[in-house]
């Protein structure tokens, strides 16, 4: 009979490690994905204004980017297995607590942004300890494979968010959304409860880094700046998407949810098959760098879409806000690889807890600003915004290494 050392040697443990990853991942995803999926009936059932929404949608992000960068440390000092099983049992525990004492009333307003932000502080322990678990299992030469397929689980999540929650806030109320957000999260931490550990020494990478510690590495930040701004165009996607299909494009709950799991279905594609490219040809700050210049184009071109008056054919309309969201959303695996390398595997948690809380800021601000802009202008205003925003991080993004 093999040894628990002598099957993780086999290879096969290290599918099960990303496994966990990928349920972790995709249980908050559900929540931090999903619930902005809801926006119509949040607006409703809390009595709430577009930028009252915008407030309660954003708590969530800010509670993330507070907690990132602490969990991250924590996770580099005390290892992936009790960050990351605190992290999902309490999460778990915020929302079976919202599922019983925040549902829709007038008057809710305080306490929905206060559960959402303490969502949030909790749920941030799961990206930066899975994705150093996955750096730790995989060698260099998988890494952009492995760490895209881990990436995959935020669109999965946010897939799954898209094609239950409207259903489940439309016809059972926020009770059952947050009751079945709990159930995933508490499922992964069984997952991880019963299969995550750090590797065995045989197979335990070197620690290494490119220079300076991540917090004093200029390099590091350049790329955790570019992944936070790359992500505001993802963000106003996710979060007013559905307010966008509903007001502009009439869309009902059917339509909404086909659109937003189009979108998360063809980004969770996209990135594997951008870890496998790039994994192969060793191009990953190339395809960063193009990866901006056509999501920023598939903006641009939303909003010139939605100027000419694109929303009388709402399945084109559809089809260009799901091409947009798909491009915002394909690069993930490819930087956080190159971000967790350049910061060298004893780190990656810190470097992973420094991008997302760039990325969280982002979702904080995100929902906040749209409202605003569309109050004063309209939705292609509010689209060639994300468009140039995402123009931005050209700059932020290192160029290819020459040979």
């Amino acid at each position: 009979m093999k040894s628990k050392n002598a099957a993780a040697l086999d290879g096969g443990h290290r599918w099960k490690v990303l496994g966990v990853g990928v349920a972790a991942n995709a249980s908050f995803s559900a929540a931090a994905a999903g619930i902005p999926t809801t926006a119509v009936w949040l607006r409703s059932g809390y009595h709430l204004s577009n930028g009252e929404l915008g407030l309660v949608l954003g708590a969530l992000g800010l509670g993330v980017a507070l907690s990132e960068l602490p969990w991250g440390v924590l996770t580099d000092r005390w290892g992936d297995r009790p960050v990351l099983l605190t992290g999902l049992l309490s999460t778990a525990a915020v929302l079976i607590a919202m599922s019983g004492f925040v549902v829709p009333s007038a008057g809710m307003l305080g306490w929905l942004v206060f559960a959402m932000c303490v969502l949030g502080l909790l749920g941030g322990s799961v990206n930066g300890s899975s994705g150093r678990a996955v750096m730790a299992w995989f060698t260099e030469g998988e890494r952009g494979l492995a760490m895209s397929i881990r990436q995959t689980a935020v669109p999965l999540g946010g897939g799954i968010g898209a094609a239950l929650l409207p259903w489940l806030a439309s016809s059972h109320g926020f009770a059952a959304v947050f009751g079945a957000l709990a159930a995933m999260c508490a499922t992964s931490g069984v997952f991880a409860w019963r299969w995550l550990h750090e590797p065995p020494d045989a197979i335990r990478p070197a620690p290494r880094s490119d220079g300076a510690a991540p917090l004093r590495n200029a390099l590091v930040w350049r790329v955790v700046l570019g992944i936070g701004v790359l992500c505001v165009p993802q963000f106003a996607v996710l979060t007013f998407a559905t307010v966008f299909l509903h007001d502009a494009g009439r869309f009902g709950v059917p339509a909404i949810s086909a659109t937003m799991g189009a979108v998360q279905l063809g980004a969770m594609t996209m990135r594997v098959w951008s870890g496998r490219h790039t994994d192969r040809r060793g191009n990953r700050r190339a395809y960063m760098r193009a990866s901006v210049l056509v999501a920023s184009a598939s903006f641009v071109a939303l909003a010139a879409a939605t100027a000419c008056g694109v929303a009388e054919a709402p399945v084109l309309l559809a089809a260009m806000l799901v091409f947009a969201g798909v491009c915002v959303s394909a690069w993930h695996g490819v930087a956080y690889t190159e971000l967790a390398t350049l910061a060298g595997t004893a780190r990656a948690g810190t470097a992973l807890g420094m991008a997302n809380t760039a990325v969280y800021a982002g979702f904080f601000v995100t929902p906040l600003v749209i409202p605003h802009v569309l109050a004063a202008g309209s939705w292609t205003i509010v689209w060639l915004a994300t468009g140039v925003c995402a123009l931005i991080a050209l700059p932020l993004f290192p160029k290819p290494a020459r040979p």
